[in-house]
C-alpha cells in the first residue's frame, strides 16, 4: 500500500471517490433579544422585582417577533410585553411595551427610550 492509497473507502462514499454529503437540516429564522437588549431588560426586571412589583418572566423567541413577557404572578396573565418586531423597526419602531389588554403604552426605535415608561416612579396619594 502507498501513500496516496486509502485502506477502505469512506463511510457513504462510492468507490470513484464521489461523496454524497446530505447538508444539515437548518435552524428556523427566529428573532430573538441581544445581550444588550436583554440585559437593558434585566436591569428594569431586577428593580422591579426588588421593588416587589412582578414575580416571574418569559422570553418566547418567535419566527416573526420576540417577546419577554412579565408578570406578577406565575399563574395569571402578563402584565406586560415587551417586543421586538423588525418588520416595524422602519415604520413605528421595532419595539413596543404592551399591556395585558393589548393597548400600546410605548413604541419606538430605541429599546431604553421604549423602556421607561414602566420605570416611571408611582404617585403615591396621602
Amino acid at each position: 500500500m502507498s501513500e496516496g492509497d486509502i485502506a477502505e473507502p469512506l463511510r457513504g462514499g462510492s468507490m470513484q471517490g464521489q461523496a454524497h454529503i446530505v447538508p444539515f437540516p437548518a435552524a428556523p429564522r427566529q428573532v430573538s433579544f441581544d445581550r444588550a437588549e436583554l440585559q437593558a431588560i434585566l436591569n428594569l426586571y431586577g428593580r422591579m422585582v426588588a421593588a416587589g412589583e412582578w414575580r416571574d418572566y418569559a422570553i418566547d423567541f418567535l419566527p416573526d417577533k420576540a417577546v419577554f413577557s412579565i408578570f406578577r404572578r406565575t399563574s395569571e396573565m402578563p402584565l406586560y410585553r415587551i417586543e421586538k418586531d423588525p418588520k416595524l423597526a422602519k415604520k413605528q419602531g421595532a419595539y413596543s411595551v404592551i399591556v395585558s389588554t393589548g393597548l400600546i403604552l410605548k413604541r419606538g426605535h430605541e429599546l431604553a427610550r421604549v423602556l421607561r415608561v414602566l420605570d416611571k416612579p408611582k404617585v403615591v396619594s396621602a
